[in-house]
């Protein structure tokens, strides 16, 4: 094969490649990597291929497979996931998140997670497991042609489906596109969702390792159906409403549609990622055996680097069969709808609020390399500009005439920041066994209406032969997002404005493989929490408060039985508005065994997972996000799993009975919802307060396919 006919195919295969990504969407990678802060597992530690060697060599036909994957601002290499021991586990909502009872629902953590806030937000965060980050993404380099399917099928139709393929064009330049698709129309009433998304990278190193490019495209579509929740929660265990589509819900109006909620929010992103660096220093030329090939070998001493990201995100609220006493928080209003086709005039009789956000971000930074190769210290200095738009649509803008005479129209609200900030960093990794790593890197805005707030992160670790230990230090200071700030539609603008919030944490790791076991300690301490309240609108928790938490693994194995433990404790201090239970634990035993001389492996036994009881978050579909809430209290069982997977080669399937405790105690409630009166529901008396609940007991069966040409 000619180098010219390799680069026409290389430009025709990149050419099909990027007129693909604009119409498809690809599934959250399957990649396992630690997250330093939260508990160790099994699905989170870095596990390496199997099959793959070290070979290296332009006849790939003619090697073994040997896939890694690199993710920008780390030298750390990581690889395919080949982990059996919990491939059943729904990879979203791992390890402590929640959903609404359906999968690809709004989720929040049950283990407390501030939100990234530095810099200027949009500040939607619900779908946040759903989408794929410009920033996370894997960069991959394979010598062979690399593909890998994934299929989920569940109760009531609840399906997800992934494509992931990757190749090298040549040995120095990769390409990788992946897709995911989430539909589940869910247990109860119009709570369906239908969740599209993709990437596409592709990351080039030039022969003589002087020039190196990464570049990402990645879009996120989440649509979500609102129910409002259960009307009435005493339903749940009733014998009368076995179906549980039977089960009335707050939103359900059989006027608009049988299977479809008049109130749906969806969030759509776009994102373009460019990074690319050219580093100076000394370069050996390295020849094999026969000194057929050579390769290049370079220890850096200086580099500079320029990132540039684009990226715009929309977020829509529609109902489209609205009842005035479902908005009385927010605002008074009066609806002419009369069911027939003015369902779909927006402004009439319909309730639709839309948020735009556009930024462009630039960052230029120096950097310079102290040490011997593998093991270099890395400091860094930079510069960056970016600008944010923010639009508010539609809302009513008074407008005076030529009389003149004041009268409103429809239009839009467009806000816009200019920002400059400096960065800094020194790194030293642990890329070998027993080394040393410590690091340090900060952030602070300089211009703009973020002026002041910064990000700053200490931290220190240790790898030694079979354990290693982490600890660190995160302070941050940030602005309200801009969703907590503008709330408006044609009916109504409101304005809240809030100091700035400070977070400080302090947290340290350990893991031991040879015992089996990991643990970390994690300290917050919060001033200016801002959150939603319990009426539903933005506020600020003023008094300074300190929530501790900890947590535990160990794995005990006998013979082929394994029981794998996690606990976790939180501690939160009195009066302060968050919703989080105090312990929580899951419990795994399973049988693994490898049968039929290795050919085969399986994974079988029963999981639980419980918590505490505790004070649940509140959810506002209105406002698409959750909020705090003190009124409702529950305690519900352990949530119960049988599960069996298996392994033949590079195949991976599970078989699962999930939320089997619904068999004999069918009133899981997970959230609350926003409290309504009686009107539209005259059989019950006073106000009430509707409820997520968990779906019934189902079966779900899934794979991962991967193929290597």
């Amino acid at each position: 094969m000619t180098d010219s006919f390799q680069k026409r195919t290389g430009k025709y295969i990149l050419l099909l490649c990027l007129l693909l990504c604009g119409r498809m969407s690809f599934a959250q990678s399957t990649l396992s990597g630690g997250n330093p802060g939260q508990p160790t597992t099994i699905n989170n530690a870095p596990q390496r291929d199997t099959n793959a060697n070290k070979s290296n060599t332009k006849k790939w036909r003619d090697e073994d497979a040997k896939i890694t994957i690199e993710k920008l601002n780390t030298s750390v290499l990581f690889y395919p996931d080949t982990l059996l021991h919990s491939f059943h586990r729904v990879s979203y909502t791992q390890p402590w998140y929640q959903d609404l009872g359906n999968l690809g629902s709004p989720v929040s953590n049950l283990l407390f997670t501030p939100e990234d806030r530095l810099g200027p937000t949009l500040g939607y965060h619900v779908f946040d497991v759903y989408r794929f980050n410009a920033d996370s993404l894997p960069f991959y380099n394979s010598n062979r042609p690399y593909s890998v399917f994934n299929y989920l099928l569940g109760s009531k139709l609840e399906q997800t489906a992934g494509i992931m393929h990757t190749q090298n064009i040549r040995p120095n330049w990769n390409f990788a596109v992946e897709y995911h698709k989430i539909n589940s129309p869910g247990f109860y009433q119009t709570e369906r969702n239908n969740h599209d998304n993709a990437y596409f990278t592709t990351n080039y190193k030039s022969i003589n390792k002087h020039y190196t490019l990464y570049a990402a495209m990645v879009y996120n579509k989440e649509q979500h159906d609102e129910n409002g929740g259960i009307v009435s929660e005493h339903q749940l265990d009733s014998a009368m409403y076995i179906d549980r589509k039977t089960i009335s819900t707050a939103y359900y109006n059989q006027n608009y549609s049988l299977t479809r909620s008049p109130v749906s929010n969806v969030q759509r992103d776009f994102t373009f990622l460019l990074q690319h660096s050219y580093t100076w220093g000394r370069t050996d030329t390295t020849y094999n055996a026969d000194s057929t090939q050579f390769s290049y070998r370079l220890v850096p001493r200086f580099s500079i680097t320029h990132k540039t990201e684009i990226s715009t995100e929309k977020h829509i609220y529609k109902d489209l069969s609205p009842d005035s006493l479902r908005y009385t928080t927010l605002f008074s209003q009066s609806f002419t709808n009369t069911g027939n086709s003015y369902y779909y005039t927006p402004g009439l009789d319909s309730v639709i609020t839309q948020q735009k956000w556009f930024w462009i971000d630039n960052k230029i930074s120096l950097n310079g390399y102290i040490g011997k190769e593998g093991h270099q210290l890395k400091f860094s200095a930079g510069i960056g500009n970016r600008y944010d738009e923010f639009i508010s649509q539609p809302v009513s803008n008074l407008i005076h005439d030529s009389l003149p005479k004041q009268y409103y129209s429809v239009g839009l609200d467009r806000s816009s920041i200019v920002s400059n900030y400096l960065e800094g960093e020194l790194k030293k990794e642990a890329l070998h066994p027993q080394e040393w790593e410590y690091g340090a890197n900060a952030k602070f805005f300089l211009t703009g209406s973020d002026a002041g707030n910064f990000l700053l992160n200490v931290l220190i670790g240790r790898e030694f032969k079979h354990s290693s230990f982490v600890a660190g230090f995160r302070e941050q200071l940030n602005s309200a997002p801009y969703n907590y700030t503008n709330y408006e539609n044609p009916y109504t603008k409101q304005f809240f404005s809030f100091n700035n919030e400070s977070v400080s944490q302090l947290y340290a790791t350990l893991a031991s493989a040879s015992l089996h076991l990991s643990g970390g300690v994690r300290s917050y301490i919060i001033g200016n929490y801002i959150y939603i309240n319990d009426s539903e609108k933005p506020a600020q928790y003023t008094i300074p408060f300190t929530l501790n938490q900890a947590w535990i693994r160990k794995v005990f194995r006998v013979g082929g039985f394994f029981l794998d433990n996690e606990l976790v404790y939180q501690q939160v201090a009195d009066n302060a508005p968050v919703n989080v239970p105090a312990l929580m634990g899951r419990h795994q035993l399973s049988y693994e065994q490898a049968m039929f001389k290795h050919l085969l492996k399986i994974s079988a036994g029963i999981e639980i997972r419980y918590n505490t009881a505790y004070h649940p978050a509140g959810y506002d579909a209105i406002l698409n996000r959750f909020f705090y809430q003190n009124s409702t209290y529950v305690g519900n069982a352990p949530v119960a799993s049988v599960f069996l997977n298996f392994r033949i080669k590079r195949f991976r399937a599970f078989v699962m009975g999930d939320q089997l405790q619904e068999i004999f105690a069918r009133n899981t409630i997970l959230y609350t919802g926003t409290p309504v009166t009686n009107f539209a529901f005259p059989f019950y008396s006073g106000n009430y307060t509707p409820v997520y609940a968990a779906p019934d007991a189902l079966i779900r069966f899934g794979f991962t396919w991967a193929l290597v040409n």
